[in-house]
Order: C-alpha cells, then sequence, then structure tokens
C-alpha cells in the first residue's frame, strides 16, 4: 500500500469516528404516540351461494357424463331463476377412483369413481339467497356448501372508518398533552396498524334442506391507526 493510500483511509476512518458521536446525539423530537381506532357495521349487499353436484358410477366415463348432465340441469335452473352468466364460476371440478375398503395386504383396487362439479353463484341481492338455495336443491344439486356474505363498496367504508379512527387518535393525544401541561403539534408519523383487505366474509355451513330460513346480520369493519405527535416547543 503506498503512502498516499494509507493516509486517505487513514482519513476516512477519522472522520467516520468524528461523526459518529455527532449522529449518535441527536435525540428524537419530543411527540406523544397513540392508536386510534373505529369500526362501521353494515348490512351485507352482497352473497355467494356455493353447491354443485356429485356422481358416482362403476367407470370414469360414466362418472363423468352423469355429472355433465346433472350438473347441466343445476346451470339451467339457475339461469332460468335469473343467475346471469357473469355471476356463475366453477369452484372446483374433479374426477377421482374410488377405492375398496380391505383388510388384507395388496395393491388398492378401485371400485368406481366418483365426478365433482361446483359452482359459486355471486347474489348481488341478498333477499334471493333462500330462493337460490331452493332452485339448486330442486333442480338436483346434491352439495350445497355455504353462505358467504360481504359489502361490495368496503372501499368506501374503509375511508370513513379510517378518517374516525385518526380523529380518535388526535382526541387521545389531546388529552395526554393536556394532562402534561404541553401542547400538541403536527403529526410526525401515521401508520395503519394492519392494512384491510377484503371486506371479512362470515360463512354459514348449510345442510341439504329446502327453504332454509337465512340471516344476514351485519358485517363489521375495523380501523387502527399509529399516530406520533409532535409537542410543540414552548415560544421564547
Amino acid at each position: 500500500m503506498t503512502p498516499v493510500n494509507s493516509r486517505l483511509i487513514g482519513l476516512v476512518a477519522l472522520a467516520a469516528l468524528t461523526a459518529a458521536p455527532a449522529l449518535a446525539q441527536t435525540p428524537p423530537p419530543p411527540a406523544i404516540s397513540v392508536t386510534g381506532e373505529a369500526s362501521v357495521s353494515v348490512p351485507p349487499d352482497l352473497a355467494i351461494v356455493d353447491g354443485g353436484v356429485t356422481t358416482e358410477a362403476k367407470s370414469a366415463r360414466e362418472a363423468s357424463e352423469g355429472n355433465n348432465v346433472a350438473m347441466g340441469k343445476v346451470l339451467q335452473a339457475l339461469k332460468a331463476a335469473g343467475i346471469d352468466d357473469k355471476d356463475l364460476q366453477t369452484s372446483r371440478l374433479s374426477l377421482q377412483p374410488q377405492y375398496a375398503n380391505q383388510n388384507r395386504p395388496g395393491p388398492n383396487i378401485v371400485v368406481g369413481y366418483r365426478a365433482s362439479n361446483r359452482v359459486s353463484i355471486r347474489l348481488r341481492d341478498v333477499s334471493k339467497v333462500a330462493g337460490v338455495i331452493d332452485t339448486l336443491v330442486s333442480s338436483g344439486a346434491n352439495e350445497v356448501g355455504g353462505i358467504d356474505f360481504a359489502v361490495a363498496a368496503a372501499s368506501k367504508l374503509l375511508d370513513d372508518a379510517r378518517d374516525q379512527a385518526f380523529a380518535d387518535a388526535r382526541r387521545k393525544a389531546e388529552i395526554y398533552a393536556r394532562s402534561a401541561g404541553v401542547t400538541l403539534g403536527a403529526p410526525l408519523s401515521i401508520s395503519e396498524e394492519s392494512a384491510p383487505g377484503p371486506m371479512p366474509m362470515r360463512k354459514m355451513m348449510l345442510d341439504r334442506a329446502a327453504s332454509a330460513p337465512v340471516a344476514q346480520g351485519e358485517e363489521t369493519l375495523r380501523v387502527s391507526v399509529s399516530v406520533s405527535f409532535a409537542i410543540k416547543q414552548p415560544t421564547p
């Protein structure tokens, strides 16, 4: 290493050592940190009903063809009941072998096949849920998995809850500032505790009984925000 490089490295190291204490001695600004919370409860305006047909037969072809025919009748009945194509979506499609129960060692014996086809039905009018369940069962569906209730315009409700959560945070901070004998300043940082995703859904399992009463209840959306407010320095 040349003498010039050695002196350069020494100067850089000295600068780092002298700068570190200066940075470490910079205290954070005085602040009051609080968490604000808010919730909004509304009746759901969207429902998703899951149902379909399971068919068993000796051969894979028989199971598949029988299932296609049965599911075709279910889809026709749903469309006749006023369900648009855009609100029907296949959620599961399967064809699986069925094995004999045997207690002796040896290879599994295939005794038949099971074909399953399930569809999700999006309802933009939750009052039609009971009627759609009746349509499913009466048209031949032998599987009705459940109902998911949701709120379509969740983003607008979240924004309202955020306003309320921030107002709650400021209210708490003002109480602490008053108790401490200081004056509250501007927010230094704002962070949402957990970013809300789509509107939480409440699932209700169903049996195969038609005309089942359906209680939609309400959906609750919650927001939590952490805010740090500066403490104003007294005027000299």
